[in-house]
């Protein structure tokens, strides 16, 4: 059965366009088109889609304030947001994110444009991804500082038991679709003296990692950064892979490992791609190795993580299906035999404290 698909955009060359590409693959169908949020709220009020493809700039109600409206009135929707705001207003995207947005593309700025090159390919496969993904949660405020305030014990039991893990050791994470959602729900949950640096790959393109790795850092007491080429690892930092490149671990002076792009081409369709992260740990002397996997569609990181542990000891940490956005990277590693932990996403953090400890 084809997948439901609602088109918000305010132009309606756009609209026709974007309306052709999803026609265009037999997965899909576009059964309602609205020219701005109120339109688009008033359909969901009646309907239900697979997958609502949002602009950003409308006249009357724009995308983020349609967001909002559906977090106020709790009608989670599966959003992907195509905007001509998403490339240089990587803040936007992120707002959109944060209100419930599971992914987002870049569209031209001229609309016959959006039928040339790689947009119509990357197009439908981020549509995918979110149409097949688990609808959002909205969560309140009380819940989170609830959680919050119970890490926060967690960590303060854990740091009697510090220093009991002897040796060197680095966390690797990768998520995908989801991801910047999973990992406001990880990162500001790591100790600020947790005793490894973490290297983190989360498929974006070019320009949005910074903002990503600015808005994680204001709410973590673990410092965060997006990467940069030579950038000595040092503990208790996490350390974003910067969209276009794909970042590996490598050997510096003395005992000091630092960061190192490369410039292959994608694999597993996506560039940064964890798989090249993973395996840049196989030359490392670190002790103890904890990767993590979370949220995200296809299967980057599975044959990264097979190559290690066929040459390194490593601990796998896996998001359980429950709280997934999309069970496919999480479950390609599961499947494959390699989690050592299959745990929920509010358990990650955890689960990487314990297995590194404290500073």
């Amino acid at each position: 059965m084809k997948k439901k698909i609602l088109v918000v955009d305010d132009s309606a060359l756009m609209r026709r366009v974007l309306c052709d590409i999803i026609n265009s693959d037999e997965g899909f169908e576009v059964v309602d088109r609205a020219i701005n949020g109120i339109e688009a709220l008033d359909l969901v009020k009646k309907k239900q889609y697979d997958a609502i493809v949002l602009d950003v700039n409308m006249p009357k109600m724009n995308g983020l304030q349609f967001l909002s409206e559906l977090k106020k009135a709790n009608l989670p929707q599966r959003v992907m947001m195509a905007s001509t705001d998403t490339l240089e207003g990587a803040q936007t995207t992120m707002d959109a994110l944060d209100l419930g947005a599971l992914d987002f593309v870049h569209k031209p700025d001229q609309a016959n444009s959006c039928r040339e090159g790689d947009f119509p390919r990357i197009f439908l496969r981020t549509l995918r991804g979110v149409a097949y993904s688990r609808l959002p949660v909205f969560e309140d405020k009380t819940k989170e500082r609830a959680k919050r305030d119970e890490s926060q014990k967690f960590i303060g039991i854990l740091s009697k038991s510090a220093g009991k893990i002897a040796g060197s050791k680095i966390v690797a994470i990768a998520c995908s679709t989801g991801g910047p959602k999973a990992l406001a729900s990880v990162i500001p949950y790591l100790p600020e003296n947790l005793d490894a640096p973490v290297v983190l790959v989360q498929h974006m393109p070019k320009g949005f990692t910074l903002t990503l790795a600015q808005r994680l850092n204001s709410t973590s007491k673990i410092a965060v950064c997006e990467a940069a080429e030579g950038q000595v690892l040092e503990k208790g930092h996490v350390y974003i892979s910067a969209g276009g490149k794909h970042m590996n671990v490598v050997k510096g002076a003395g005992d000091k490992y630092t960061i190192h792009y490369s410039d292959e081409p994608m694999r597993e369709g996506v560039k940064p791609c964890a798989n090249y992260m993973f395996e840049s740990l196989i030359n490392t002397g670190f002790n103890h190795i904890v990767c993590c996997v979370l949220t995200g569609m296809g299967a980057d990181g599975t044959e990264g993580i097979k190559n290690l542990k066929a040459k390194r000891k490593a601990f796998v940490i896996s998001q359980d299906e429950a709280t997934s956005t999309i069970y496919g990277m999480p479950k390609a590693v599961y499947t494959a035999g390699l989690s050592d932990q299959v745990v929920s996403l509010d358990k990650v953090a955890e689960e990487i404290s314990v297995r590194i400890g404290l500073s």
